[in-house]
């Protein structure tokens, strides 16, 4: 049987699968995140000895994590998972497995999912955008992660809103430290609070109040559909991808992919513009199958 085996790694759990080559996920499984680093480490090595044991060895082993492995130092940096934060994750755990292993951002692995076999499938050049708790972003170009020099390639939550209007400033403050950052207005979080004021944290009701004529909500969807617009307009400037496929909870929100696109084109600069933008095809699937595609069918 051949197959690769995909790991989604985040704060609370580990997700395991087997990605078939017909693409077909098999033998999934979750569990909690352990609370400390090593125990982390052994808990993936036990779901890869149990996948192995049911479908035999596998082609290969990818792995998302929430944040990225420093070329300069080797260790993991800007991970939420703050257990992952200093530590060499990749050579920790191939040493444990005693093979290679491949690591990459969840948003990579987002991206990677789409565009193999999702809604970019097809496409040369895909951004796949995550909006949810957070913010971020991945790129594929030719069927590979785009990583970039550093490592951050994609990293596009933490660029500053563009073409800020006179209310947007002073703009606002990021937890990274800088001021303006794109996550501080296309989160859930930022949503919910251009709604309700600060503090509230949940938008996801915000479509039924404004389907009911609540003009809190309605303002608010439209102000964050056209800050979603500049932001997604400067990604077209810069690397004017084949198509942008949105993922994280706020991609289930219908009246983006309506809205956007024409809200996009003062903002784009060339005469024409007909990027599409897709809502994701594998939904939760997207990371453990990202992760899966990191090695080649």
């Amino acid at each position: 049987m051949t197959y690769r085996i995909g790991i989604d790694l985040g704060g609370t759990k580990i997700e395991i699968a087997a990605l078939m080559d017909s693409g077909d996920l098999e033998h999934r499984v979750r569990v909690p995140t352990p609370p400390d680093y090593r125990a982390t480490i052994e808990a993936i090595a036990e779901l890869v000895a149990g996948t192995e044991r049911a479908l035999g060895r596998a082609n290969g082993i990818g792995i998302g994590i929430p944040g990225t492995i420093s070329p300069a130092t080797g260790f993991v940096k800007n991970a939420n998972s703050e257990r992952l934060n200093g530590n060499p994750f990749d050579k920790d755990l191939e040493a444990r497995l005693g093979r290679p292993v491949r690591v990459s951002n969840d948003a990579n692995c987002f991206a990677m999912s789409e565009a193999s076999d999702g809604a970019g499938a097809g496409a040369h050049c895909v951004f796949g955008v995550i909006i949810g708790t957070g913010c971020g972003g991945g790129i594929v170009v030719g069927g590979a992660v785009l990583e970039g020099r550093h490592r951050i390639a994609g990293e596009w939550g933490h660029t500053p809103l563009p073409w800020p209007r006179s209310e947007e400033v002073p703009m606002r403050r990021c937890w990274c430290g800088k001021v303006g950052c794109l996550e501080t207005y296309l989160a859930g979080p930022a949503l919910a609070a251009e709604a309700d004021g600060i503090g509230a944290r949940d938008a996801g009701g915000l479509p039924a109040r404004a389907a009911a004529g609540d003009e809190r909500a309605i303002r608010a969807l439209a102000i964050h559909a056209e800050r979603l617009a500049r932001g997604l307009a400067m990604i077209v400037n810069i690397l004017d991808p084949d198509v942008i496929v949105l993922g994280g909870g706020l991609s289930n929100l219908d009246h983006l992919y309506r809205d956007v696109p024409g809200l996009m084109k003062p903002f784009v600069i060339s005469d024409t513009f007909d990027t599409p933008i897709r809502r994701n095809k594998h939904g939760d699937s997207s990371g453990v199958r990202g992760a899966a595609w990191l090695w080649p069918a």
